[in-house]
């Protein structure tokens, strides 16, 4: 089916039709600057598509139908004129044909007193360009050679007025060195400016063109010219960012974490920061910093799955808490900080799909464990993209947003104290438990009734549902895939528990230099001292809030374990921690290494006197014996009588009060232990 405006391509060349009468169809080579409108059948036309020699092709002149012009513009002024002069002509069909065309032109002409050629030409431009009035604009966007390269043997641009010399002109050699010095100085990472490298430049110019005056070195401007002349906007944004500043921070964004995710559970985020908040130990007593946030969010519905608050640094260990509490079931937890919820008010039971964490936070032993026994699959982010957890990240910001206007304590924008200004530390008055029950209200809040106003909606989720995270939690779990597994708390919290190797001994295993039994490891007989020998490379998984107990496993690759408890030898660490066990040990290792100096200064000064007594026994010994050997050794029990009986008058053996002191300052070492 032909149609006005349609265009076609025979024999390398595009002819426009601009009208249809009957059996015959007028059309216009567009592609020549002496083309005329011409008939030919729809019959011959319909023959050249069947022999595939005419067929339809794009219009390179369509985006004249939307171009927009100013009102009042020049190029308005001129397109109604041009209009204006031909409109008469359009209106008569003889235009078409040659034997009418001219007459009617000729009447214009001598009407409006416009030549001929002029009307010609206006004609010819409204038929091939489209046959509208936009197709008479003129050719404004196309001058000046926009993005073309601008050569001439003279120096292009505005002539000096002020500034000495006259300038060269840029040629390609010139071209190679700006090229070679803003690639080297500025178009990368490096964080140089322009006029540094246009500096380093000079050095590359003058070494190469010793007899141009320095007045007329290409200039900073020229430089400039050519590099955002050669090198597009968004190379030059890409290229002058850090590579992984660029992926976090400046990158567009397209895309969005959900679309990714099926339904409630199929990802979690995990991820930590230290909050903006000093605190009080527990008695209110000292300031111990800052405390580590553990946040688990669930993509698909916002939802925070689970937390862990404490002081340790970001590790596995705090980790594995944090999926922990997300995994099960919260009541308990919220009621020991006295917030009262029904399981259906924190829903989140059960082992997700995926867990998307930092790299060094899953790195953990048993991390296979987790994925071979529960089928999660762990992802592992970038390095040094946070933008990677973007929903887990953005949160941190909102939940600390609750508290930071009303607690003191909260880290200020400027982290230099001014001189005179106050210590934000020193109005630190929450303890641990305090922040644990605000942040567990936050999340409780934000769970229940945030509304979630920038949430990317899918396109069956009903318009009268209040988008907030429990909502779209329960809407996904009936409507979805609901992507949790149902395991045994217990089972999921031995799994998830950090492990250690231990080993055996006669006092029992030792785990963190502590000591544990059981019943188990009694009747196993690994601990009778038979001389046989004990088995190794054993595993066990501990609790760092618990210290009383580990879990043994005394078989490699099962998931039977024996719970073992202190042994009464290593029961100062009873009701601690394990972080407490660790620094009760520093602080028994630092006391021992301090008596043990006192130890060798005694120990010397022990080997000192028994030095120097011997050598004065060997001094005084006599060099020749009177008696005989066997006269000598009979009377052995006579001397011992002899001389017991004149111990009594010993100053040694006496220690009386004026030779003690006279002692004490020959031998002080031995006085003083």
């Amino acid at each position: 089916m032909l149609r006005t405006n349609d265009v076609f391509e025979l024999d390398q060349e595009r002819y426009r039709i601009l009208a249809l009468a009957g059996q015959h169809a007028i059309w216009i080579n567009i592609d020549s600057d002496k083309a005329w409108p011409e008939v030919v059948t729809t019959v011959q036309i319909e023959q050249w598509i069947f022999d595939e020699t005419l067929r339809r092709t794009e219009d390179s002149h369509q985006e004249l139908a939307s171009l927009p012009v100013e009102h009042g513009s020049k190029a308005q002024i001129i397109r109604d004129q041009r209009y204006e002069l031909i409109a008469p002509l359009l209106a008569d069909e003889e235009v078409f044909y040659r034997s009418g065309r001219g007459q009617l032109v000729q009447s214009r002409s001598d009407e409006t007193g416009k030549p001929k050629k002029s009307l010609y030409k206006y004609l010819r431009q409204y038929w091939q360009r489209g046959a509208m009035p936009n197709a008479l604009l003129p050719d404004y966007r196309k001058s000046g050679g926009k993005g073309q390269k601008k050569s001439s043997r003279k120096k292009l641009g505005r002539p000096r007025k002020i500034s000495p010399g006259t300038g060269v002109t840029v040629d390609s050699p010139i071209e190679k060195m700006f090229r070679l010095v803003l690639d080297r100085y500025y178009v990368n990472d490096k964080g140089h400016s322009l006029p540094y490298a246009h500096r380093r430049f000079i050095d590359m110019f003058e070494a190469a063109n010793p007899t141009v005056r320095p007045e007329d070195y290409p200039t900073l401007d020229q430089i400039r010219y050519f590099y955002h002349r050669e090198y597009q906007n968004a190379d030059r944004i890409r290229l002058r960012a850090n590579k992984i500043s660029y992926q976090k921070d400046i990158r567009p964004l397209i895309g969005t974490a959900t679309t990714g995710v099926l339904g409630p559970g199929s990802r979690y985020e995990i991820d930590a920061t230290i909050a903006d908040i000093y605190l009080l130990s527990a008695d209110r007593q000292r300031v111990i910093g800052r405390p580590t946030l553990y946040v688990v969010v669930d993509v698909f519905s916002r939802m925070v799955t689970g937390f862990y608050i404490g002081l340790e640094t970001p590790s596995y260990v705090t980790a594995m808490s944090a999926l922990a509490t997300s995994m099960s079931d919260k009541s308990e937890l919220c009621a020991h900080y006295g917030l009262e919820i029904t399981p259906e008010q924190w829903p989140t039971v059960g082992v997700p799909d995926a867990i998307l964490a930092d790299r060094g936070e899953l790195l953990g032993h048993q991390i296979e464990s987790l994925e071979k026994a529960f089928g999660v699959r762990i992802e592992i982010t970038p390095p040094y993209r946070g933008d990677a957890k973007g929903i887990v990240e953005r949160y941190f910001r909102t939940l600390q947003a609750e508290f930071k206007p009303f607690v003191p304590g909260v880290v200020t924008a400027t982290k230099i104290r001014k001189q005179g200004g106050k210590d934000y530390r020193l109005d630190a008055t929450l303890t641990l438990d305090d922040f644990t029950r605000i942040m567990l209200a936050s999340i409780l809040h934000r769970n229940q009734y945030a509304v979630l106003s920038k949430y990317d909606r899918d396109p069956d989720i009903p318009n009268d549902m209040a988008l907030t995270p429990l909502n779209i939690w329960n809407w996904g779990i009936q409507y979805r895939t609901g992507r949790l597994k149902n395991v045994s708390e217990e089972a999921l919290r031995i799994a998830l528990l950090p492990r250690n190797k231990v080993y055996l001994s006669d006092l029992g295993v030792s785990c963190f230099g502590a000591y544990y039994t059981s019943k188990e490891l009694l009747g196993s007989g690994w601990l009778h001292r038979n001389g046989d020998r004990r088995v190794t490379d054993l595993q066990a998984a501990y609790e760092p809030a618990v210290a009383d107990h580990i879990y043994l496993f005394p078989e490699k690759g099962s998931s039977e374990y024996w719970v073992c408890s202190l042994t009464d030898r290593s029961r100062q660490y009873r009701g601690k921690s394990i972080w407490e066990l660790w620094a009760s040990q520093e602080e028994q290792r630092k006391a021992i290494s301090v008596a043990k100096v006192a130890e060798t200064i005694s120990k010397r000064d022990l080997e000192n006197l028994v030095s120097k007594t011997l050598k004065d026994a060997e001094r005084f010994r006599p060099a020749i014996h009177k008696q005989s050997k066997a006269e000598t050794i009979r009377g052995i029990r006579d001397y011992r009588r002899q001389e017991r009986d004149a111990a009594v008058f010993n100053p040694v053996v006496q220690m009386t009060a004026f030779r003690q002191p006279v002692y004490c300052a020959q031998f002080p070492a031995i006085c003083q232990g």
